[in-house]
């Protein structure tokens, strides 16, 4: 009897826990339903206001050499939830306040036949979802390798998509739009040449994945806190719109060494009837840890202005001689040999930049080519490629460091390690005490090339542990990191807010490699821009290239205003203008606005927004409480509709609007501006035109009576 009781006790238990656990967002908007399938396996399934979202979708991991993954064959053993609001400050942002509020659900799962144990955490939040997997310290399960891991989103039609191919080296692609069941047709032509590629499927695309449905819903599929893990694609089962995850394999096939405990990224899943929402969420920045560098106050927010647009362009080199066919670092003695007279990275020239920055108000200068093994560092699968501390012999260092403290400018290091990655390890503490001893606190760091040791890849776990080593170890010397073609950025930032940077993405040098889509600027904020800022390079004002170099005959889409706006919508504490300084000084009334605009802020207020056809946002700059605002366009010409109620109520400003003259467009007259002010109060709209390819921006003053008459008295 007391057996059978037993046994009844323990089936009531299972049987409870059979149900659907249910967790709806503070709002009660959102609804997550988890619960395990007759075999076992995990599912779970999201709706927005009634609407469907994700599909009964299921979850779980395969195991490498292991007869039973953790896939199925569980019972629920416990549930815990939790709540959270509260609120915090990043070091830098888009606003200096975020909120961090959400609902949880942490479910224990337990392995029938292995007596194994997993958690799958849930955190849902107003505009969204974050959900991991946790592998608890336990006694029967310590090491593991992951062959693959099997986290589904199963949409509800077939979606207009904006995408681009998956590939575990590289994300320098221009975005499709597309149905779902289009992608497979499209993906040959949407894979363009790199240095590094690696698609993996015709149906595979890379996450930020932004998605509309039929509906009218938006929906954003990416991950979050990317640590010790493999970067995370999406592959598309286009029968059935199911997108499962697929991680980037090591060099051996593996796509993970494990050890308990531990945790994997957040996925997250985005969604709102609104796409200003997506832009404005912080859900992937709240999925990660606060702040592990507790003094922040060296970290402060870029402008700058440098040599690489001429050598992108073609118009300079980062090379400095072409007496070595092959250069040995040690050997090969620079002092002996013969500029050839290209070079970019010059003390005169340096200096140059040094002065122009210093006049228009510019925080620093970024050199690249100034350190000697340019001649050959590209394509040779070569180890030991660069020192990071040897300058040619037509840069002086010292000379450098004491004339740009002279003039108040900051310099910024370039290290490009070739992606040989063991290569600058080696010489890491070396470079960054360099770096430091010579007045250098931020580092543009590239790794253009396939990844040595050869067969990782750029997204591969190992080489994801690597990018997080630069950062720590950057972190312990005070220096900011400004990071190119490392994997695409997953909130990181607010926990190491000393990673001011990244690319990750196709930017603007691809302008002059033959142009980018004139869309391009209107998807990047929906897609790479999710997970953390872009080092996009904005403020061309020249879109000839051939006019900087007579063999390049690439053209840049996009209207003067169009560059200026993307201060505003293109978000980074990292600024550059980009261009030549003689280009600036053509149109010094337009140039006038990137060195008023600010890079750090205390508040944003997205206006309109539809991925790939526009953006207007308006911000107010940390500091000085003065508001900017800057739209974007797509490959149609538009009407933007905007109102002014983001400003102070009762005051009066002055509006000084750059915008597309009438007769602008991308392709024809990219520099046909118009410069208006107009009195404007918080009850105020504005009816803009934008050019195919154009954009507006405005900087906005507190009005006296005194510049109002003025400006009266002049119209």
């Amino acid at each position: 009897m007391k057996q059978r009781i037993s046994c009844i006790a323990a089936w009531l238990f299972l049987c409870v826990f059979s149900f659907a656990q249910e967790l709806r967002s503070p709002n009660s908007q959102l609804q997550l339903q988890f619960s395990l399938n007759s075999a076992g396996t995990p599912e779970y399934r999201l709706s927005y206001k009634g609407k469907a979202v994700i599909l009964p979708s299921k979850l779980g991991l395969e195991l490498k050499n292991d007869k039973k993954s953790l896939r199925n064959d569980f019972v629920i053993t416990t549930t815990q939830t939790n709540t959270v609001d509260e609120t915090w400050q990043p070091v830098w942002g888009e606003v200096s306040n975020i909120r961090n509020n959400y609902n949880e659900l942490a479910v224990t799962l337990q392995q029938k036949e292995t007596n194994r144990q997993l958690v799958i955490r849930f955190r849902l939040f107003n505009d969204g979802l974050g959900f991991r997997y946790e592998f608890p310290a336990q006694k029967n399960f310590n090491y593991f390798v992951i062959k693959e891991e099997h986290s589904q989103f199963a949409m509800t039609g077939n979606h207009t998509a904006w995408w681009i191919a998956g590939d575990y080296d590289t994300q320098e692609y221009d975005y499709t739009r597309s149905r779902l069941s289009e992608i497979r047709g499209l993906m040959k032509g949407s894979i363009s040449s790199n240095a590094s590629q690696t698609p993996f499927s015709p149906t595979g695309v890379q996450t930020a994945l932004m998605m509309k449905s039929d509906d009218g819903l938006y929906i954003n599929l990416h991950e979050a806190a990317l640590i010790n893990y493999s970067c995370m694609h999406l592959n598309l089962d286009d029968k059935t719109n199911v997108f499962e995850s697929w991680l980037t394999p090591d060099a051996v096939g593996d796509k993970g060494y494990m050890q308990t405990p531990s945790t994997s990224p957040w996925r997250t899943v985005i969604v709102s009837d609104d796409a200003r929402e997506v832009l404005a969420s912080k859900i992937i920045y709240n999925l990660n840890e606060p702040s592990k560098i507790k003094e922040t106050s060296w970290i402060k927010p870029v402008k700058y202005v440098g040599v690489w647009w001429e050598m992108i362009t073609g118009k300079s080199a980062w090379s400095y001689t072409d007496d070595f066919p092959a250069v040995q670092l040690g050997v090969s003695d620079f002092s002996k040999a013969k500029p050839h007279g290209r070079h970019g990275a010059t003390t005169s020239h340096v200096k140059e930049l040094i002065d122009f920055a210093a006049q228009h108000g510019f925080d620093g200068v970024l050199v690249e080519g100034w350190n000697v093994g340019w001649e050959d560092w590209f394509g040779q699968s070569k180890d030991y490629v660069f020192d990071f501390v040897t300058p040619y012999p037509d840069f002086d260092v010292v000379g450098i460091r004491e004339y740009a403290k002279s003039k108040g400018v900051k310099m910024i290091m370039h290290h490009e390690s070739s992606s040989s990655v063991r290569n600058y390890e080696r010489h890491m503490d070396t470079a960054y005490k360099f770096m430091k001893a010579n007045g250098y606190d931020a580092v543009k760091s590239g790794y253009v090339g396939n990844i040595l040791p050869r067969g990782e890849h750029h997204y591969s776990q190992w080489i994801i542990n690597h990018y997080q080593y630069a950062l720590e170890k950057a972190a312990q010397y005070q220096i900011m990191v400004n990071a190119h073609e490392a994997v695409r950025p997953t909130g990181i930032a607010r926990t190491w807010p000393n990673l001011i940077g990244n690319e990750s993405a196709r930017g603007t040098e691809f302008q002059a490699f033959g142009g980018s889509k004139p869309n391009h600027v209107a998807v990047l904020p929906f897609t790479r821009l999710m997970g953390g800022p872009m080092d996009y390079t904005p403020g061309v004002f020249e879109m000839d290239i051939s006019k900087l170099n007579p063999g390049n005959n690439s053209h840049v889409n996009s209207t003067l205003t169009n560059q200026l706006a993307l201060y505003l919508t293109m978000y980074s504490p990292l600024q550059m203008a980009a261009d030549l300084p003689e280009n600036y000084m053509r149109f010094p009334d337009a140039f006038q606005f990137i060195k008023d605009v600010a890079v750090d802020w205390d508040d944003s207020k997205y206006l309109e927004a539809e991925p790939g056809a526009y953006i207007t946002v308006a911000r107010k700059a940390k500091k000085t409480g003065k508001w900017f605002l800057g739209s974007v366009g797509g490959e149609e010409a538009r009407t933007s509709n905007i109102s002014f109620d983001f400003l102070e109520n009762g005051k009066n400003y002055i509006a000084k609007v750059y915008a597309d003259a009438a007769d602008a467009h991308y392709k024809t007259k990219p520099q046909a501006y118009t410069i208006k002010k107009i009195v404007v109060t918080n009850k105020s709209k504005l009816k803009q035109w934008v050019a195919a390819g154009g954009g507006y921006a405005i900087s906005f003053e507190e009005a006296t009576p005194e510049m109002i008459k003025a400006l009266k008295k002049k119209k």
